[in-house]
């Protein structure tokens, strides 16, 4: 025993000193991605515009967790901001594209002094004051997606005389993004979210308010229990001022450096409650869990929804994601559902007078009971046998329907509903659309694509081979909804890095990496600094902290990992 402890030891000293390097490289690499600073650079770039310029333009680049709204007062939908991710690098929009309906043109429009990029917030339009369009929070994302940041800022643009404001208003949700926001009777209405950073993360299941009238956040305190901390749920206002939260993802610490992810298909109401407010004083509300009948959709990740008239919302696409230690498999969604907002009914809406279709897109995946792998999925094969029995007829076609995806962008404009891209997954590669399609609600006959797009014209670049070689068996693992990586462990079978011998701290019992960190922070600090002289690099005290943090992280795991095998080897 006493052997393999020093052996494991020496591995996880050479480990930490080598994730130095490592740190240090990427540090070096990021030296220019100083988040702040570079949010600062964007909004100079804005300052020096003095002009609101329209040009017409081809439909916007693939983007995803954008925001998407219809003109108040024309036929118009505007997009703004988002994110696209193409196999190295994260960009980050804070661009601006208006879509005529009539003429199915997209144009560019470029307003001086608007909000910074960022993808994950939420938007909402107003039919006030010739038009407005809402927006708050969101994050902003380094390119190699090391670091965010998470804004807490909100603005209006004035659209009839295109001009952004940025509004100051104290008491107002923490940073976030993630989170969900509806227009509800004169005010805002905020829910949920998440904030992370390198060492923790955080779901919230707060309720703010923002009064259109007095320009004033408010905090609420409902009666009743409500939903658990979540982002990326659903929030759709109902005609009498309630609003309907439901689904959303979480994550929770279950034990030491293991995270469990929840997908939730719960449902709550938020209403006002009635004759207990007293003239001038704030208005109360209240929590309700609700149970929905009717033929629900299956639980999953990524669902879009926006309201129609009267009295319902819209449901479409998603993921549902299978996970375990091996391997991340799930199917990508087609289907869409409507929910009758005042029973509380589901629906699965088909189009009339044509033949039902579903198509997914599936992940490699193992069936459970015979653990064969399959990339194909049931919908798929049954489409194909029905091509060698040749039962399709020219009376009953098949109907253009959405391509499987999650995350689209909806809205709905008058009597016709509008679906804007969206991302799917085929093994590693993430592919993200820039795709429009429109359907009328009234005669739901058959979607019409106004975009195409080729996913196979799509740039999609693999890790570099010399990143690979350095790597070794390098993990990433995933904190949040939006995707966001940080870098994990690494072999310490990989020879090489920094041979210092070094005296590290050791690991209390049941003590996770954020706590042994805040303890033993000032000797991980000196061990980076000491790193950082003998490279001859000099690093900021943000950098610094994060190479001391990795190399805590990567100490901590070899001496849980030791621990383990100690006692697996004490018990034979």
């Amino acid at each position: 025993m006493g052997k393999k402890k020093d052996k494991k030891g020496k591995g996880a000293e050479k480990t930490a000193l080598k994730t130095a390097k490592k740190a240090e490289k990427k540090a070096r690499a990021e030296a220019d991605e100083d988040l702040e600073a570079l949010i600062a650079e964007f909004q100079e770039l804005d300052r020096k515009r003095t002009q609101v310029t329209e040009e017409p333009c081809a439909p916007p680049l693939p983007r995803c967790n954008g925001s998407l709204v219809a003109h108040p007062e024309k036929e118009e939908l505007i997009l703004f901001g988002g994110e696209y991710y193409n196999g190295q690098k994260t960009f980050v929009y804070n661009d601006l594209f208006f879509y005529s309906i009539k003429k199915n043109e997209w144009s560019q429009v470029r307003i001086p002094e608007g909000p910074p990029p960022r993808c994950a917030h939420q938007a909402v339009s107003l039919a006030q004051g010739g038009g407005q369009m809402w927006v708050f929070g969101g994050e902003f994302a380094s390119p190699s997606q090391s670091q965010f940041y998470h804004y807490k800022d909100l603005w209006v643009l004035h659209l009839a005389t295109r001009k952004w404001e940025k509004i100051s208003s104290s008491g107002g949700p923490t940073s976030r993004s993630g989170h969900r926001m509806v227009a509800v009777k004169r005010q805002l209405v905020v829910f949920g979210g998440f904030h992370d950073n390198i060492i923790n993360y955080q779901y919230f299941c707060d309720v703010y308010t923002f009064n259109l009238d007095t320009y004033q956040w408010g905090r609420l305190s409902p009666s009743g229990v409500g939903p658990s901390p979540r982002s990326a749920c659903q929030l759709v206002p109902t005609p009498d001022g309630s609003v309907i939260v439901y689904g959303g993802y979480s994550k929770t610490k279950v034990k030491r450096d293991v995270d469990k992810g929840t997908v939730h298909s719960d449902m709550f109401v938020l209403s006002p409650e009635k004759g207990s407010t007293a003239e001038g004083a704030p208005q109360k509300w209240k929590w309700a869990h609700v149970k929905p009948s009717g033929i629900k959709p299956s639980p999953r990740c990524g669902f879009s929804s926006c309201v129609t008239a009267p009295n319902r919302a819209v449901f479409f696409g998603g993921v549902q994601d299978e996970e375990d230690e091996e391997e991340l498999s799930g199917d990508f969604f087609d289907d869409s559902y409507m929910l009758d907002l005042e029973n509380k009914k589901w629906f699965l809406t088909n189009l009339k007078g044509r033949k039902s279709s579903k198509r997914r897109r599936r992940r490699a995946k193992k069936d459970k009971e015979t653990g064969a792998e399959s990339s194909e999925s049931e919908d798929d094969s049954g489409e194909r046998e029905e091509e060698k029995s040749g039962s399709d007829s020219e009376e009953e076609s098949i109907p253009l329907v959405p391509s499987p995806r999650m995350n689209t962008l909806m809205v709905v404009k008058g009597k016709i509903l509008f679906l804007y891209g969206g991302v799917y997954e085929e093994g590693d590669k993430q592919v993200t659309l820039n795709d429009l399609y429109a359907l009328d609600l009234h005669k739901m006959d058959e979607w019409r694509a106004l975009v195409t797009s080729n996913p196979q014209d799509q740039e999609w670049l693999e890790e570099s081979s010399s990143d690979e070689e350095e790597d070794g068996d390098e993990d990433d693992s995933h904190l949040g909804a939006t995707g966001g990586k940080y870098s994990g462990s690494a072999s310490d079978s990989d020879e090489g890095g920094l041979e210092t011998k070094q005296d590290h701290p050791s690991v209390l019992a049941s003590e996770n990496v954020a706590d042994f960190f805040s303890r033993t922070k000032d000797h991980w600090m000196d061990l980076a600094k000491k790193s950082a002289e003998e490279e001859a690099q000099s690093f900021s005290e943000k950098a610094l902290k994060k190479i001391a943090f990795q190399m805590a992280k990567l100490f901590h795991e070899e001496q849980a990992k030791s621990t383990e095998d100690g006692s697996q080897e004490e018990v034979h």
